[in-house]
């Protein structure tokens, strides 16, 4: 419980990556990867119950070994490429119910964002409470300017390629910023009744690129890599 607040921490894990197959148990530095977000959300100490919902049985044993429980196997229509995240979230909030568990907030922690720490999970508690939000969602800035950026012709001319708005010293273009996906936290009833995360009192939790790493390749698994062993060396020293 996070000040009076009981909250429910949700890890959304299917088990038909296509891009890495078995994506979501796949060893990053020595560990299933979905074991990093389950460890930052078990130090953040804010989560009164913090469940897997996966339709991989290897992916539920995986978790349960890390310390996260896994009640059920989700239903196989929830574990397609086209399956909604809203749809996942609605169904594990409806088997907590079930169970005559309600909550104040749920949490969404997607398992692809393994340099989350705890702070950033408390962080958005707390921003909660000082808004009075509705729902905090994490960003960070984004690495390459949309501005310098556009579609290609078919001769892949580049005459017009370079934005008018973009002719300007690059510390002078207003900051963009992206979703990470590491974390989503919404009040219990707010989502219920706008099935959305995005309204009048949603806002942002900014983090830093170095922990917005959100793996979807094999190169974004090497790159966490280098950079959990960067931070293990600074701990070392």
């Amino acid at each position: 419980m996070y000040q009076g607040k009981k909250i429910l921490g949700i890890i959304p894990a299917r088990a038909g990556s296509k891009g890495v197959p078995g994506k979501n148990i796949k060893p990053l530095a020595g560990k299933p990867l979905i074991a990093y977000t389950i460890e930052a959300a078990q130090a953040s100490c804010v989560f009164d119950f913090l469940l897997v919902s996966t339709d991989g049985e290897d992916i539920a044993a995986a978790s349960l070994s890390a310390g996260a429980a896994a009640p059920f196997l989700r239903p196989a229509e929830l574990a397609t490429d086209s399956a909604k995240s809203s749809d996942v979230l609605r169904h594990a909030m409806a088997w907590c119910e079930d169970r005559g568990e309600k909550y104040d907030w749920v949490a969404i922690l997607q398992p692809t964002s393994p340099l989350r720490s705890p702070e950033d999970i408390v962080n958005s508690c707390k921003l909660m409470i000082e808004r009075q939000a509705q729902a905090v969602v994490s960003v960070c800035e984004i690495s390459h300017h949309p501005w310098l950026s556009n579609t290609l012709p078919d001769d892949h001319c580049l005459e017009h390629f370079i934005r008018p708005e973009a002719n300007q010293p690059r510390q002078q273009l207003p900051a963009f910023y992206q979703l990470n996906g590491a974390v989503y936290l919404i009040q219990w009833d707010y989502f219920l009744n706008n099935d959305s995360f995005y309204g009048p009192q949603t806002y942002a939790y900014v983090m830093p690129r170095e922990r917005s790493v959100d793996i979807d390749t094999l190169l974004d698994f090497a790159l966490a890599e280098v950079l959990l062993e960067r931070g293990n060396n600074k701990e070392a020293k």
